[in-house]
């Protein structure tokens, strides 16, 4: 059975190191719907991965605006059923909440949350018919508040709550629902805070296993949750942060720069 995934966030880091995993994991016999605002890096994504064989589908947008959710279903319907779809797209705005202004506030929980919500509506049917899985990207800050990065921790844990909520409901439609939670993780998104090395350094002395990790890293546990193997998980948000979340007190730890994790 020829699997089909659809994955936000597409064009770079974890979203394209899932796409480049899942892709391996069947051989390039499977069928890829990337989504990315940015057109340039899709497009080299786009052609990269269908060197391997797999049918790839891609479609330009910007997930803060709801009009984007129909096209979105329309492309994704080009390739039938869906087996998995891993809403990965996310920004963050650093900033205190104080200086946060409205316009800003609403963009990051558009992104962040809000998004996930219309791409679980515009592809449950397709999900429904193959049984799939929806997989969000959270991040450890879910849980913990962190210096200078607004609403980022809560536009995240509203996430978390947001796919426990699918997964309760979708489960009677065959279709599981799960979060993975990056810690500080090499990405567009972070790259410029982990370019420094003192910077990194400084994080790097706060995680237990000693260094940043890899888009990959997180890929893969993306990919396990799509899989068989996760048949009996659902509503579970499983951390990928070499042990920052559980073995460091966040709140004032001078390990916690602004460039944010995941």
């Amino acid at each position: 059975m020829r699997r089909h995934y659809l994955i936000t966030g597409a064009a770079s880091g974890i979203g394209l190191a899932t796409a480049v995993r899942l892709s391996a994991q069947h051989d390039g016999e499977c069928t890829l719907t990337l989504v990315d605002r940015d057109a340039m890096r899709l497009t080299a994504a786009a052609d990269q991965l269908g060197q391997t064989g797999t049918h790839i589908i891609h479609h330009v947008c910007d997930l803060a605006d709801p009009a984007a959710y129909k096209d979105i279903r329309i492309a994704a319907e080009g390739g039938g059923a869906l087996h998995g779809v891993v809403s990965n797209a996310g920004i963050i705005h650093s900033s205190k909440l104080c200086d946060l202004d409205i316009a800003e506030y609403d963009r990051v929980f558009a992104i962040n949350t809000r998004a996930a919500w219309l791409l679980a509506k515009a592809t449950h049917a397709l999900l429904k018919q193959g049984g799939g899985s929806f997989v969000a990207t959270a991040s450890v800050l879910s849980e913990h508040p962190g210096p200078g990065i607004g609403v980022y921790s809560a536009s995240k844990a509203a996430l978390v709550m947001l796919v426990a909520q699918l997964a309760l409901e979708w489960a009677p439609d065959g279709i599981r629902a799960n979060c993975v939670s990056p810690g500080s993780t090499w990405s567009a998104m972070t790259d410029a805070g982990f370019a420094d090395p003192e910077r990194r350094a400084n994080r790097e002395r706060g995680i237990p296993l000693g260094r940043i990790g890899t888009p990959e890293e997180t890929a893969s546990v993306i990919a396990f949750l799509l899989g068989d193997d996760a048949a009996y998980v659902t509503g579970a948000n499983i951390p990928v942060d070499g042990g920052f979340g559980q073995a460091l007190m966040l709140n004032g730890n001078p390990a916690i720069v602004p460039g944010g994790p995941g």
